[in-house]
């Protein structure tokens, strides 16, 4: 039986690493998804223009001003001349927002008078602006702060100082990265399970197994070790990544990543298996796919907490996988969470791993009936 099984997986192997578009498969794919989620996918803003008019020109304004140039939010900052310029900067898109000081800041400042500023946000990008908005109020509160110091030391008697855990400085490609390992985990294991039995059917080899020594549960084995296989060494590409290049800390035990992720890409296998046994063609494993991949990531709690979710979908959230593989692979790397918080969503995994495999097992013999 392990002979047989053994040749099964070799082969499986061979046949996707021969196969040019598989090859593909397994390489472009997440190193264009490890891009475009690492860089181009975030909430991070940064390298944004924006216009200033200053019609002050006293020392306050430009104090004020010096803080938005030393900032690295704002690469580019453009000086206009007057009022008029302001509608087409914001039109055409030169900057997202327009900083106007009139000509009795500086002077009400420094009468200890209050002073105002406004701020004129191009309204398309309404996210993209919020957070700009955010950063901009915060530059603005601490001129204030620091100013009010100056002028009344009394005056402020408490300051609240802010302190992020597990990610000090809320670089965002340390929540991005981690999460690939289970997304990627989960796009390639699904992709070499869904297309394995339909691509016999295809090719005609299937046949060939069926009237082959080998049992349908020894085949099944055969075609999930090495979709296991390989999406367990793409996850370990992604950690060595996210440790490597991106320098993000990895605070949790190895072993347990590892546990955690064999039992991770074992379910989602099973889902494979399952959508391939269900399939003739291997354009409709595609597509069997495509329709689990883009709930489940939706559903995970990747871009929206689960929590945040109706309380019935944050039930259906519970058949999952990436759900509690999130929580994991997430904990260990930034918040070293202990072998019980692993625990209480690792047996979650195993039972939908147990059922999914027992499924899979389960269309496959009725197929072949």
């Amino acid at each position: 039986m392990l002979k047989r099984i053994w040749a099964l997986l070799i082969k499986e192997i061979l046949a996707v690493w021969n196969d040019k578009k598989s090859r593909r498969l397994l390489v472009v794919p997440p190193i264009l998804q490890l891009l475009i989620f690492t860089w181009a996918a975030t909430l991070d803003v940064k390298d944004v223009p924006i216009g200033i008019l200053n019609k002050d020109y006293g020392e306050q304004s430009i104090e004020l001003l010096q803080r938005f140039h030393a900032s690295p939010i704002f690469s580019k900052i453009f000086y206009l001349k007057s009022d008029a310029e302001i509608g087409p900067f914001i039109d055409n898109q030169k900057g997202l927002m327009v900083i106007h000081i009139d000509e009795q800041f500086s002077r009400n400042l420094n009468a200890e008078k209050s002073a105002e500023i406004q701020l004129l946000l191009d309204g398309r990008r309404s996210n993209t602006t919020q957070i700009l908005l955010g950063y901009s109020l915060q530059i603005i509160e601490q001129f204030n702060r620091e100013r009010l110091v100056e002028v009344a030391p009394k005056a402020i008697g408490t300051e609240i100082i802010q302190r992020n855990w597990y990610n000090p400085n809320l670089l965002y490609h340390w929540y991005n990265v981690p999460c690939l390992c289970a997304i990627l985990c989960l796009t390639t294991s699904l992709a070499i399970t869904s297309l394995s039995i339909s691509r016999e059917r295809e090719l005609g080899t299937f046949d060939q197994l069926l009237v082959s020594p080998m049992v349908p549960i020894e085949i099944l084995i055969g075609k999930a070790l090495p979709a296991i296989f390989i999406g367990m060494l793409e996850g370990s590409f992604i950690v060595f990544v996210a440790i490597v290049f991106f320098k993000i800390p990895f605070t949790g035990s190895l072993p347990v990543l590892y546990l955690s992720m064999f039992v991770f890409v074992s379910a989602i296998v099973g889902i494979g298996l399952f959508i391939s046994s269900l399939c003739s063609t291997q354009q409709q494993a595609i597509l069997g796919s495509f329709l689990f991949t883009s709930p489940a990531i939706s559903l995970s709690g990747f871009a929206t907490p689960v929590e945040n979710m109706p309380l019935w979908l944050q039930h259906i959230t519970a058949i999952n996988p990436l759900r509690y593989f999130l929580i994991i692979v997430k904990g260990l790397f930034l918040k070293a969470i202990p072998f019980h918080v692993v625990l209480s969503n690792l047996w979650q995994m195993v039972i939908i791993a147990i059922l999914t495999l027992s499924a899979a097992t389960w269309l496959f013999r009725k197929k072949l009936q």
